[in-house]
């Protein structure tokens, strides 16, 4: 073996030399690896042309120079965007003698005017390859420039330039740039431009300029339900109107979104630009967020999206700090964005993106600009409404504490009332049969007596018994962990079958009406409190949905003879004695509790659906109305005393003394 590294490789490089190394010219490189320009050619890509057009025409708006941009796409696969602004250069270029300004920044990569800030003082396009690139992969380009009244075109294909720049003639009424290409079959094969697409695009523009107005056409057989021959589009709201389409109308968490627009501070009498920002929470939502920078797209956020998500969380920790909620410290930016639906559009000087296709804004200086003019706003929003910050503090501090907790909640699977031999129920649970088409109920009772009495009163077909063991477990006050583990509240949970908390839906409850049923006592209406409790907090879209109610079992009977009524509590006992006993001898008999009495009165007074008095559970309409029934629900069943002391002070004096129970 020889010691020579070297010993048996080739003497000779074969076939690479100087002869192999290609010098690509023009728009060859874009042709020739279209990737690295708009990251591929499949659909994405084929719209990142459209993208291209468009968005120098909105740096046209932004500027001041144009007001409005027409989007128009023919049969054939031919886009066209037109706008009223300056126009492109069309004289002699100084740097290339013989072509026209225009034949430069379409022939050539990295022309255009928005390199030194002079032109455009903020613009989603920097590198001067944009519209150049779409020229090179369209099979034919025309573009026409109407300057200083006079109408000038010229034509492209596949990069190349057909003929000089034609002066077509006088165009008094008539400003700005049009640019009509059809994409090269060659690069995108039978791809075609989506309509439908198209049309989101210039909608989504005409939402982060309100100073523009986009006129959209397409041809007649390109239209559908979804996209019309021709609209308008001109939003003086901005980003706020954009927000509210995308709600459409579902609950939130705050009735108002947070919006807003700030301009940044000037740096040496030089405007640093501004920021523009909608953001709601809707419940029960995953959400959806979108950034722009310079009225580009930027789907991978960036310094602007950390700016924003600094904002927010700094503020909501400030305030929990305020309503002296100590945990709120340890809330995370993912909390606050969880669920959210979120629109942010900064405009910067010299952007710095990731790449070529701008997915994400890498500018270090704009965390800082739109962290500093969101935050202000933000407090304000907060403060000058408590119900809402609390509302919203609250909303943010449960999927916190879902976080901290690592934990998943059981999802509890759709059952019916039909099906029930199929499904591990709670075994204490009598369930109905539903074989008719009336609506089920399920009575929650107090006590294995009661729930003894109810099962022989009930309606067989409709009406569902499960007996609790006395006074369950007070979940405002007890730990996570503990109420997973309590059995009375795993049956409950188990019996209606609709989940809990964020997983809870309405629509998978196995019963129409749930019903508590407890004594006419203190100690009844103390256990109907613990279970109101426990729907607030772990099942409120049962509550909000209208699902819960009250029975009221009576506390008296009155007898007259063969002449019988029931009293619900002491004030109604005296009304029935000064009217409907009026002179007679009252023989009156008081129910210690439901056990008492026998399942005919029990059906008659209680359960059935003619004879019966129930009282409907509800919530406000408005989720940041609610945050004052959950402070309320939180002292007074929550584990300070001292909010429950000073309650029963601040309400003793509005207190009946001959009302009381003792």
């Amino acid at each position: 073996m020889s010691d020579d590294l070297f010993d048996g490789t080739p003497t000779s490089s074969g076939d690479y030399d100087s002869s192999s190394i290609e010098v690509l010219e023009g728009l060859e490189p874009v042709r020739r690896r279209p990737g690295m320009y708009i990251g591929g050619t499949d659909d994405r890509a084929l719209h990142h042309l459209a993208a291209e057009v468009l968005d120098n025409s909105m740096d046209e708006a932004v500027a001041g120079h144009a007001s409005r941009i027409e989007v128009r796409l023919e049969e054939g696969n031919r886009l066209t965007i037109a706008d009223n602004g300056r126009g492109m250069p069309v004289d002699e270029h100084p740097k290339f003698p013989g072509k026209s300004t225009l034949e430069v920044i379409l022939s050539t990569l990295h022309s255009g005017g928005k390199f030194s800030g002079k032109a455009y003082a903020t613009s989603g396009g920097l590198h001067g390859v944009g519209v150049s690139v779409v020229n090179a992969l369209s099979e034919h380009t025309r573009v026409e420039v109407a300057r200083d009244k006079t109408l000038y075109a010229q034509e492209f294909s596949k990069g190349q330039t057909l003929g000089p720049i034609e002066t077509v003639g006088a165009a008094p009424n008539r400003r700005g740039t049009t640019v009509s290409f059809t994409p090269d079959p060659e690069i995108f094969g039978e791809r075609k431009f989506s309509a439908k697409r198209l049309f989101q695009l210039a909608r989504s523009k005409a939402y982060l300029f309100a100073g523009v107005e986009i006129r959209w056409k397409c041809a007649p057989s390109l239209a559908t339900d979804e996209v019309p021959e021709e609209d308008t589009f001109k939003f003086p709201g901005g980003l706020a109107d954009h927000l509210t389409q995308r709600i459409n109308g579902r609950e939130c968490v705050t009735a108002e979104p947070f919006a807003g627009s700030q301009d940044f501070p000037e740096t040496n009498g030089t405007s640093q630009g501004r920021v523009e920002w909608a953001i709601a929470w809707p419940l029960f939502s995953e959400g959806a967020t979108s950034w722009y920078c310079n009225t580009v797209p930027t789907p991978d956020g960036g310094t602007h999206e950390q700016g924003l998500r600094n904002a927010l969380t700094k503020g909501l920790r400030a305030f929990g700090d305020l309503v002296g909620q100590k945990k709120a410290k340890d809330i995370s930016a993912d909390d606050v964005m969880a669920g959210a639906e979120g629109l942010l559009s900064v405009f910067i000087r010299d952007p710095q993106f990731q790449s070529q296709t701008k997915d994400r804004l890498t500018s270090p200086e704009a965390a800082k600009l739109v962290e500093n003019a969101v935050r202000d706003h933000f407090d304000h929003f907060l403060a000058d409404n408590m119900d809402r910050g609390k509302a919203l503090l609250g909303e943010v501090m449960e999927r916190m504490d879902e976080r901290l907790r690592r934990r998943a909640e059981r999802e509890v699977k759709r059952k019916t009332a039909t099906n029930a031999k199929k499904l591990r129920l709670p075994g204490k649970l009598t369930d109905c049969s539903g074989e008719t088409g009336a609506e089920t109920e399920l009575f929650i009772v107090e006590g294995d007596s009661a729930g003894g009495s109810a099962k022989q009163a009930r309606d067989r077909k409709t009406q569902a018994i499960l007996p609790i063991r006395g006074k369950i477990l007070n979940v405002a006050s007890a730990s996570a962990d503990k109420i997973r583990a309590n059995s009375e509240i795993a049956d409950l949970i188990l019996a209606l079958g609709c989940g809990v908390r964020k997983d809870c839906d309405a629509d998978q409850l196995r019963y129409d009406r749930v019903v508590i049923m407890t004594d006419a006592d203190v100690d009844g209406a103390h256990i109907a409190t613990l279970l109101m409790t426990f729907f607030f907090q772990e099942m409120p879209d049962i509550v909000r949905k209208g699902h819960l109610f009250l029975a009221q079992p009576p506390l008296y009977r009155l007898t007259a003879g063969k002449e019988s009524h029931y009293a619900r509590d002491e004030e109604h006992r005296r009304e029935l004695e000064e009217t409907v006993f009026k002179g007679k001898k009252i023989e009156i008999s008081r129910f210690k509790g439901l056990g008492e009495m026998n399942p005919a009165q029990l059906r008659e007074t209680t359960m059935h659906p003619e004879s019966r008095s129930l009282i409907r559970i509800t919530l406000p309409p408005e989720f940041e109305d609610r945050a004052a029934v959950k402070e309320l629900v939180g002292q007074l069943m929550g584990r300070n005393p001292e909010h429950r002391f000073q309650f029963i002070q601040n309400k003793a004096g509005d207190l009946d003394r001959e009302l009381i129970d003792a």
